[in-house]
């Protein structure tokens, strides 16, 4: 199968070198590109107050964070729920300096730059020239926008993995964002028997006298009816 994680971050501001920092950070399992139901999910203290507008963007106040475990104290977790999957994410660079800044503030490995894949570089190959911003592709992608009132990591992921379902396609296959396990187990019957089940047989069509004749034109054009036999047709005798 095909492991990803869909990432989403909020932060104080835009450049981790100018003294900004994570306060939340958000992620989806997908699986050959249907969400599985496993999420993580953390705030983050950032050991520094944040400024009015970031709050405006995300609504997050330095009283949410205040008792929030420091990024030292949620990586492994993070880094546990990622294991060696690619990562997905809107703008994925910024997303990707903020969490290796973090990294390196512990001492710990970064991960590798090829693993990062980013939604906006392909929805500006896909749509070039026009507004890919997530909020833009969730228009022009009709995903609905109706929980999202502010910014917020989880909320922000799901979006984009509906977003990056569609840049890789489009939805082909039902996507629950509330897990996908019977999706895919229902996916691997049918590739397996080649057909899905029929819920229950089709109705017969014809009417008893148009069977009658039918039967009494195969016995008269095969006689014994051989050919039909080795399909397991019966042959009424004609009257």
């Amino acid at each position: 199968m095909a492991r990803e994680i869909v990432l989403d971050t909020e932060t104080t501001g835009f450049d981790p070198k100018t003294g900004d920092r994570l306060i939340e950070v958000g992620c989806i399992e997908i699986e050959d590109l249907l969400p599985t139901g496993r999420t993580f999910h953390r705030f983050v203290n950032p050991e520094r107050s944040i400024p009015p507008g970031a709050i405006a963007v995300h609504g997050i106040t330095d009283d949410k964070v205040k008792d929030a475990p420091k990024f030292a104290a949620i990586v492994d977790d993070l880094m546990t729920f990622i294991g060696d999957a690619p990562i997905i994410a809107h703008n994925a660079q910024f997303d990707r300096n903020f969490i290796d800044f973090e990294c390196r503030r512990c001492d710990r490995p970064l991960i590798d730059g090829s693993r990062w894949i980013d939604t906006l570089q392909l929805a500006q190959k896909r749509f070039p020239g026009m507004a890919n911003s997530l909020d833009a592709l969730c228009k022009r992608f009709k995903v609905s926008l109706v929980e999202r009132t502010l910014h917020g990591a989880l909320i922000d992921a799901r979006l984009l993995a509906e977003v990056y379902l569609e840049l890789k396609g489009g939805k082909e296959r039902a996507l629950d964002l509330s897990g996908g396990q019977a999706a895919r187990a229902a996916a691997t019957a049918a590739a397996q028997d080649g057909y899905a089940p029929r819920p229950r047989p089709l109705a017969v069509g014809s009417t008893e006298t148009e069977r009658a004749a039918h039967a009494a034109f195969l016995a008269e054009q095969l006689k014994d009816g051989s050919l039909w036999a080795g399909y397991g047709v019966k042959i009424a005798e004609a009257s």
